[in-house]
């Protein structure tokens, strides 16, 4: 006998619509959030996240990134999260990764 419940079933991974993979043209087309975190022994690390926004593809972090820093400023942690942003943007602009 089988237990019938009015719970919705747990989706673990919904997934959204899919959108066709479609390359940026120009560096508004992308989305860069530069950041810092503190480690031990008063250093910092810059965080980053690169978005493209013509289709929401993940750039930056991924499997494997190294880390940005450490650094003895917050405000150098957070501008070499920055460039290295930037250098991302324009190598995907030359090169898209489809």
């Amino acid at each position: 006998m089988r237990s019938q419940s009015n719970r919705p079933k747990l989706l673990l991974f919904p997934t959204k619509a899919y959108v066709p993979p479609s390359p940026g043209l120009t560096p508004d087309d992308f989305a860069i959030y530069a950041s810092h975190r503190r480690g031990a022994a008063a250093e910092y690390y810059g965080t980053l996240k690169v978005v493209r926004k013509t289709d929401g593809r993940l750039l930056y972090p991924f499997e494997g990134a190294p880390t940005i820093g450490p650094f003895s400023s917050r405000a150098r942690a957070t501008e070499a999260a920055e460039q290295l942003g930037v250098t991302i943007v324009m190598g995907d602009i030359a090169r898209p990764e489809i």
